[in-house]
């Protein structure tokens, strides 16, 4: 039985940094590794370590190493990642609607004038 591709896509990003660092990479660009912990300071570098082989496995961002010293490593989106991007924005821009809906629909109204 072929598996359900929505399934897939979700083990590939479900992750408690994948989505947001998917989204900081086709945002910001190429990043090394200790910018991308600044960007999430709240995560220990081992999960960002983990986070970020998960994600270089799974096809979706590339790690080059340059051979000098000390080492450096740049991760940045993959062609399969930046095509991922865009419905990363389109989940945004579905929330940012939601929000916006939701806070409309709570806002006091008279109901005398």
């Amino acid at each position: 039985m072929k598996e359900c591709p929505v399934e897939t896509i979700v083990q590939k990003i479900s992750g408690k940094y994948k989505m947001l660092i998917l989204h900081r990479l086709g945002t910001l660009g190429t990043k090394r590794f200790n910018e991308l912990c600044r960007l999430f300071p709240q995560a220990t570098p081992r999960t960002m370590t983990r986070q970020l082989r998960e994600l270089e496995q799974d096809g979706l961002i590339t790690r080059k190493i340059y051979s000098e010293i000390p080492p450096k490593v740049e991760y940045s989106l993959s062609e399969q990642g930046r095509s991922l991007y865009p419905i990363l924005q389109q989940l945004g821009d579905w929330e940012a609607e939601q929000q916006e809906s939701q806070s409309a629909s709570h806002t006091p109204q008279s109901y005398l004038s």
